[in-house]
């Protein structure tokens, strides 16, 4: 067994586990016998650094029970491969699937962990083949070898970007359609989603990576509703205020949206829930 330890400054993510899933979800343990909404996605749906992320603030906000099984750095992979995530999204009120990034996944140049989906396994004989001069056991982790590859060459990137958003597509595609009921599309991050010429402006480009506007407008169909929660020059500019991490943990905390960000998110999840019920 793992565990997890906690410096003075850390925050206790009291981690739980449902049914026969392998996946460590956020507690408190809900009871998932009564009505419930599903919180699916990655490392913001988890809330790292935290302390009410914005399934929590839902949940205070409608006063129903909602469950977190978001995952820390997750693709779809982690989601796709555990029956029991799909499952427990089908049975709630209403599912909320995050949109998460195209890299953390599977495909026919890499595959990643299957539950810890931000690491790089192996590469697939193809890609060896179009990055003969890489060596790719110097690799550990999907983001520093994509920023890699486009280094070596961004013309060859760029087909290794094509299938990763195509295997998105596909993935995503399938994700929501295996889910029964009602659905809402989550785009939550510090940008609102770019078309495919502005997208790559900002090295390999921003979270969630590679997924554009033209992804989001083919995807759209497959939800019951889509929900844009970018959030707002104040929650950008607070930073790290009011999230929960220990001193080695800035860098990361620095990465990812602060509190203010996710009551945004909750907010505009409220309205539409609202007028869903």
């Amino acid at each position: 067994m793992t565990y997890e330890v906690l410096g003075a400054g850390a925050l206790d993510y009291l981690p739980c586990r449902y049914g026969k899933s392998k996946l460590l979800f956020r507690g408190p343990r809900r009871d998932l016998t009564k009505p419930y909404l599903a919180f699916v996605g990655a490392t913001e749906t988890y809330g790292k650094f935290i302390d009410k992320p914005f399934p929590a603030l839902v949940e205070e906000g409608l006063g129903r029970t909602c469950v977190n099984f978001g995952q820390i750095n997750a693709g779809i992979d982690a989601f796709s491969v555990d029956p029991f995530v799909i499952k427990a999204a089908s049975e709630a009120e209403i599912a909320i699937v995050q949109v998460m990034g195209a890299h953390n996944m599977s495909n026919r140049f890499y595959a990643v962990h299957p539950r810890r989906n931000d690491r790089f396994v192996t590469t697939s004989t193809l890609l060896r083949t179009f990055y003969r001069e890489v060596d790719f056991a110097d690799f550990h982790f999907n983001k520093h070898m994509l920023n890699c590859l486009k280094e070596v060459s961004p013309e060859r990137f760029s087909k290794v970007r094509e299938e990763l958003q195509q295997a998105w597509l596909a993935r995503m595609r399938l994700m929501l359609k295996r889910i029964d009921g009602k659905s809402i599309l989550l785009w939550f991050s510090d940008h609102a989603p770019e078309d495919e010429s502005t997208s790559y402006q900002y090295g390999i480009g921003r979270d969630p990576l590679f997924v554009t506007r033209q992804m989001m407008d083919e995807i759209a169909p497959f939800a019951t509703h889509v929900v844009e929660v970018v959030a707002s020059p104040a929650a950008l500019a607070e930073g790290t205020e009011r999230m929960i991490f220990d001193e080695l943990d800035f860098l990361a905390a620095s990465e990812l949206l602060g509190p203010k960000a996710h009551q945004e998110a909750a907010d505009a999840l409220i309205d539409v829930l609202n007028n869903m019920a």
